[in-house]
């Protein structure tokens, strides 16, 4: 019998993972954790029946259409339409815009068929698989096992084995390895960042697509149950480290077995209802927190999300910033006392639904930490009030019971918070909130099963919210409360402490601010204001029960608040009355609810390129008609040209490598106000000055990390100021950046791999690599990552070499043996621009130097004319 359960768990593992390992090939290749897989695995089984039942094809010829066709060109159109613009987004709006595709893309698969008049897709129908029909029965070792689950288990081996030579023996597999460890270094060794992500998510979503297809027969046209099926493959890719294709399959196929043998031989544990099936839950969480650290690390670095947008109404009177919120609370007043009392009621929803918003403004727009259980704190409280008034209790005392509930639940979620961070806490809270649906909630005792506790209206002696113009009075008036709370925690000494551990954990530890008690703090705020939230939401229906606030509907709430401005308590109102006004018009025009969910998708592709929501994006849409009649003339100022300064001679009519009157920046901030510069063939030019004058910015601009505002910059003459850093660094021009220029993610042997063929002739020039080439380059000490850095140039020399403080960090030998690198790359005719805080080191090897101060180069000559009264004036800022 065990044989039986091990061989079967296998076939349902084989699906966890194929599905995890398409999670782990698109999150390793661009860091975007896509929630969206099943969701795309869904589209592809949906297709394969329509395929298969409608247009009549062989079932092998509709599986090999879904997969290997539809399934890579949907993830290329999703790279394009969304994930592009997500890699550099916050991991926030990288969350958000996901969720909303696995709402969005089955809506839109089911209206297609709704409209073309195809066969409806029943979710509790089992349509046939890929192999034969009916299924062969099959006798392996002595277990029954059928057709399609032999192809099942044979297509995830077949995949599993395909993937791990593709990423680490293929350079389409190390390019993508690269550009997830630094994308932007990748760029600078000519590596399009763009079309790597594409075929990655193009993979990606191929293995969703294969994964949909052999679980057709499983779990029939099912949304939900793709949704699912993507958690459980999430706990195979966290085994994995969401970085080991190997380890991920090993981990799906084990938790099939586990699983099964559960459900087999746990008989004991039928009381506790739910418990089975959560299995795959308790893994997920249990690898989270054993295998995660507090925050992941990105190329030495620390993950963090999106820092706050810019106030673009900073110059408004306080007045006028305030105006268009109280035009639109007194048109909500007077909608409330004059509008039908069925609209009215619709209004007090929305409401509702914003007071349990608010928690998302106090633990993700302050704290900058996503959690998906805010739906299991709302609906804890309600399910304890409820059962503490039915208990006796007065109603005042249920309600605080309730919120106190929440606040605890939200306590002992806080501690997983404590060593964990980014999307590794964001499905942490998820799998706690399923817990609580699969299991704590299931307990009749606690929940009154199917029937839950009524509540009564809340009374205030004159009137009571039965009338749904009391209840928008009381909302408004909590939610004021809410606001007020919000706003003083920001400005408080608790607030810029909160502020302080989001931003920089480590610097806030080093002035003696907790963090684990910031965390604790705020989870514990947000889940009371979701548990009284949720206490009004039963209030308001009269009654709760287990199934009202699913754990799938904070899943939502969260990306409808971030839509709208997750930063703001205003966004949490929108939301609120968004998510309760936009079906009932839908349904009221007679549109179909699909429409809605495609609608809420659309939003999510917003969010790409708006991470900071719609109400962020309106008031910068104004600032920037604002300043847009200033910026010609504020363009002239900073291109206007300096006086006439000593310039060196030219060797050339045409210079090889020139800035010209270039102006550039951070978004408002400019650094570079019209810096002209050039560099020939076999020469180094020095660029020197103090801290803050602009020179890494100039490398940046140079080399392409960083667009030009005004200005151009030339390549032998040809204009090259709108190529990419990629396409810039194909032509030749190469950045060492500042600190260290290696893929830390990479071994030695990766590295050079990434742009040169064959690395042997590395080895000969440094033998001493030779025994580290296996080892992972950020295990190198700096001089070694420096000398890794500028190993590949000596074997193919660039054009143009910027090297932004080589030295920074590296003993006075090994400076010495950099150096001796640009001297040999001069003599080979390389145009070096160096950059350097060490004037004695550049001015030795420089043939010319130029002088920048606050952003501009205010002399340019040769090494000889180089004195001491330069040199100070550059360095202190003095005329």
């Amino acid at each position: 019998m065990i044989a039986g359960y091990v061989l079967s768990g296998l076939v349902t593992g084989a699906i966890f993972a194929i599905m995890g390992s398409g999670l782990t090939l698109s999150y390793a290749a661009t860091g975007v954790f896509n929630f969206a897989h099943g969701a795309i695995g869904f589209l592809s089984a949906l297709l394969f029946y329509e395929l298969n039942l409608a247009a009549g094809l062989p079932a092998w010829l509709s599986a090999l259409v879904s997969v290997v066709v539809f399934a890579p060109a949907l993830g290329y159109v999703l790279h394009k339409a969304m994930f592009e613009g997500l890699a550099q987004a916050g991991e926030t709006a990288q969350i958000v815009a996901t969720i909303g595709l696995t709402i969005a893309l089955p809506a839109l698969g089911l209206l297609v068929v709704d409209l073309a008049g195809l066969p409806p897709a029943d979710a509790t129908a089992l349509p046939r698989g890929v192999g034969p029909h009916p299924a062969r029965a099959l006798d392996v070792a002595g277990v029954h096992l059928d057709s399609d689950q032999v192809i099942t288990f044979g297509f995830s081996a077949v995949a599993a084995a395909g993937l791990w030579v593709f990423t680490r023996h293929t350079p389409y597999g190390l390019r993508m390895r690269a550009c997830v460890d630094r994308r932007r270094l990748a760029t600078l060794r000519g590596i399009d960042a763009g079309a790597t992500s594409a075929l990655a998510w193009m993979l990606g979503s191929g293995l969703a697509g294969l994964a949909g297809v052999l679980a057709v027969s499983v779990l029939g046209l099912d949304a939900t149950a793709y949704t699912v099926l993507l958690f459980a493959s999430a706990t195979a890719a966290v085994f994995g480290r969401l970085r080991s294709i190997p380890w991920t399959f090993a981990a799906g196929l084990a938790l099939g077995v586990v699983q099964n043998l559960v459900a087999g031989y746990t008989d004991f544990l039928e009381e506790v209802t739910g418990l089975r099936t959560a299995v795959p839950v308790i893994l997920l969480f249990a690898g989270l927190v054993l295998l995660n650290r507090s925050r992941e690390r990105v190329a030495g670095s620390e993950a963090e999300d999106a820092p706050p947008p810019p106030d673009h109404l900073a110059g408004l009177p306080p007045w006028r910033r305030r105006l268009p919120w109280a035009l639109g609370l007194a048109a909500l007043v007077a909608f409330t006392f004059t509008g039908p009392d069925y609209y009215v009621g619709v209004a007090a929803q929305g409401l509702v639904l914003a007071l349990i918003f608010c928690s998302f403004v106090v633990v993700t727009g302050i704290g900058g930490m996503v959690n998906l259980a805010q739906a299991a704190f709302a609906s804890m409280a309600a399910l304890t009030c409820g059962w503490a008034f039915t208990s006796g209790l007065p109603f005042a005392v249920a309600i605080l019971l309730g919120v106190l509930a929440a606040a605890a639940v939200g306590m002992l979620v806080a501690l997983p918070a404590l060593r964990l961070g980014g999307r590794v806490l964001t499905l942490a809270t998820l799998a706690m909130a399923l817990l609580a649906d699969q299991v704590l909630f299931q307990v009749d005792a606690f929940s009154n099963g199917t029937i839950g506790w009524s509540l009564p209206a809340l009374g205030f002696g004159f009137a009571d919210t039965s009338d749904p113009r009391v209840r928008v009075v009381v909302l408004l008036l909590l939610i004021g409360a809410v606001a007020l709370l919000v706003r003083n925690l920001e400005r408080s000494a608790s607030g810029r402490a909160i502020l302080a551990v989001r931003s920089a954990p480590a610097a806030a530890a080093t002035s003696g601010l907790s963090g684990p008690r910031t965390k604790i703090t705020l989870f514990v705020l947000a889940s009371a204001i979701a548990g009284l939230g949720g206490v009004l939401y039963a209030i308001s229906k009269g009654s709760i029960t287990a199934t009202d606030l699913p754990a799938f509907a904070g899943f939502v709430w969260l990306a409808v608040v971030v839509l709208q401005g997750v930063r703001r308590i205003g966004g949490a109102v929108l939301g609120g009355l968004v998510a309760v006004v936009v079906p009932e018009l839908l349904a009221t025009w007679d549109v179909s609810a699909h429409v809605g969910a495609i609608l809420f998708g659309a939003g999510g592709m917003i969010l790409a390129r708006h991470p900071d929501g719609v109400l962020t994006q309106l008031a910068e849409i104004r600032h920037r008609r604002r300043s847009r009649r200033a910026e010609p003339a504020q363009l002239a100022e900073l291109a206007e040209p300096e006086p006439a300064r000593p310039a060196a001679p030219a060797t050339s009519e045409l210079t090889y490598f020139t800035l010209e009157g270039v102006v550039a920046g951070y978004q408002d901030c400019t650094v570079l106000r019209g810096v002209d510069l050039d560099v020939n063939p076999g020469e180094v030019v020095a660029l020197l000055g103090a801290n803050g004058a602009g020179k890494s910015t100039t490398c940046a601009v140079a080399a392409g990390d960083l667009p030009v505002t005004a200005g151009r910059i030339l390549l032998d003459g040809e204009d090259i100021t709108a190529w990419p850093a990629h396409r810039r660094a194909r032509a030749g021009i190469l950045l060492v950046p500042e600190g260290r220029g290696v893929f830390p993610g990479l071994t030695v042997e990766e590295n050079l791999r990434t742009w040169l063929p064959d690395p042997g002739p590395v080895y000969q020039r440094m033998p001493h690599l030779i025994a580290r080439r296996t080892v992972l380059a950020g295990a190198l000490s700096g001089g070694e990552q420096q000398l890794l850095t500028l190993a590949g140039a000596l074997l193919r020399p660039p054009r143009v070499l910027i090297a932004d403080e080589p030295s920074l960090g590296l003993a006075p030998g090994l400076v010495r043996q950099v150096f001796d690198v640009f001297a040999e790359l001069r003599e080979r005719g390389v145009a070096l621009l160096l950059v350097e805080e060490k004037a004695t080191e550049a001015l030795a090897i420089a043939d010319r130097v130029a002088f920048m101060r606050l952003g501009r180069v205010t002399w340019a000559g040769p090494r000889s004319e180089v004195d001491s009264e330069r040199l100070t004036a550059a360095y202190l800022g003095v005329s």
